[in-house]
C-alpha cells in the first residue's frame, strides 16, 4: 500500500507568489449567527438587538451585523481552505468596513496576495501579506482588510 496523503492542507508561503488571487465559498449570515455572536462577544448595542430600532436607524432599516461578526466568517473561511498545517501567526493588518453587512447576507472572500517572502531568521518560514476583500451576494465589497501572517514553508508543512 502506497503513503496514504493528506487532502485540505494549506498553502504554504512559497505555494503563494504576488498578483495570486483566488476566492473563498459562501457562507450566508443567519439571525442566529448574529444573536450568538453579539451575546458571546457583549456587543449587545440596539442596532444588533431591537428590530424596531433598527429599522428607523440601519442603513436600508436591515438587521443589522456587526462588522466584527463578517470578519470573522471571513477568517474562518479562509482558515479552512488555506492554512491548515501551515499558517503559523497573525501579525497585524488594516481594516476597512466600506458597507453594511446585513442578516441573510451571503459572503465570500476575494484573496489577492500582496507579499510572500521568507523570513530573514527562521527558516522554512516565510512572511504573507494579503488584500481580503469581503463580498456579498450582490457583488457589493463591505471589508477591506489587510492581514501579514507568519506561515510555513511547502517543504515543513509536508514533513
Amino acid at each position: 500500500m502506497s503513503e496514504m496523503k493528506t487532502v485540505g492542507l494549506g498553502l504554504a508561503w512559497d505555494d503563494l507568489k504576488k498578483g495570486d488571487c483566488f476566492k473563498t465559498i459562501s457562507r450566508t449570515v443567519t439571525e442566529t449567527d448574529l444573536v450568538n455572536f453579539i451575546n458571546t462577544t457583549g456587543m449587545v448595542e440596539m442596532l444588533f438587538t431591537d428590530a424596531e430600532y433598527a429599522k428607523e436607524h440601519a442603513p436600508q432599516g436591515g438587521r443589522l451585523v456587526p462588522g466584527a461578526l463578517a470578519y470573522c466568517f471571513a477568517e474562518g473561511l479562509i482558515v479552512q481552505s488555506t492554512l491548515q498545517h501551515t499558517g503559523l501567526a497573525f501579525l497585524e493588518m488594516s481594516f476597512q468596513v466600506k458597507g453594511p453587512t446585513f442578516v441573510n447576507d451571503t459572503l465570500h472572500v476575494e484573496v489577492e496576495v500582496l507579499e510572500s517572502r521568507a523570513t530573514s531568521k527562521t527558516p522554512n518560514r516565510g512572511v504573507v501579506k494579503t488584500r481580503n476583500s469581503i463580498v456579498n451576494q450582490k457583488g457589493e465589497t463591505v471589508i477591506v482588510y489587510e492581514p501579514v501572517r507568519l506561515a510555513a514553508s511547502k517543504q515543513a508543512r509536508d514533513a
